[in-house]
């Protein structure tokens, strides 16, 4: 069975959205890294039975050392694909160049919106339509060759409304693509 190891910062609902539609059925989720010791994820993944590390970056001196020991930590784990699901670090060269198979999901339609706050100002921003898009971790921020996209029309829905069609967007696409990806391999 192909293995996977998830990268998350915050609540972890595309993790847990992952593990409950792909975990043991159609992969591993061998470890579940986090850089946040507070991040509400890890009780959501221990939940699932999945072993969470936490590397906390603010023990580091530089983004290289800290991604030297997740490296450290993903490479024992000898995935097949490292899925980014809310991790907000940006990943070094080092990083990029140790696991070229590395996906990450953005809560807008790239190459719009790159970066921070992207969910916000897809929503403010006057195109009528908004989306999630998976891509290739590449050194350049959310700059990686997409690999699909899913979107939605933004008339009449209040902020929240489309946050939530926004998730719901990320939790149909991101497990797709994870299973076409492994599927090639």
């Amino acid at each position: 069975m192909k293995k996977i190891v998830v990268l998350f910062s915050g609540n972890g609902t595309n993790l847990e959205n992952i593990a409950k539609k792909l975990h043991k059925k159609h992969l591993l989720i061998t470890k579940a890294i986090t850089n946040n010791p507070h991040a509400k994820g890890i009780e959501r993944a221990k939940r699932l039975g999945i072993e969470v590390e936490i590397i906390d970056h603010k023990k580091f001196t530089s983004r290289e050392e800290f991604d030297k020991a997740l490296i450290e930590v993903i490479k024992k784990e000898a995935p097949n694909l490292i899925v980014l699901a809310g991790f907000m670090r940006i990943l070094t060269p080092l990083f990029i160049k140790t696991f070229p198979t590395t996906i990450n999901i953005h809560p807008s339609l790239l190459p719009l919106f790159k970066g921070a706050n992207a969910l916000e100002r897809s929503f403010k921003s006057p195109m009528k339509v908004a989306g999630v898009t998976v891509h290739w971790v590449e050194e350049e921020l959310d700059g990686g060759e997409i690999i699909d996209q899913a979107c939605l029309y933004k008339k009449g829905l209040k902020f929240e409304e489309f946050k939530e069609k926004i998730h719901e967007l990320e939790y149909e696409l991101y497990p797709k693509v994870i299973l076409e990806i492994l599927q090639k391999e």
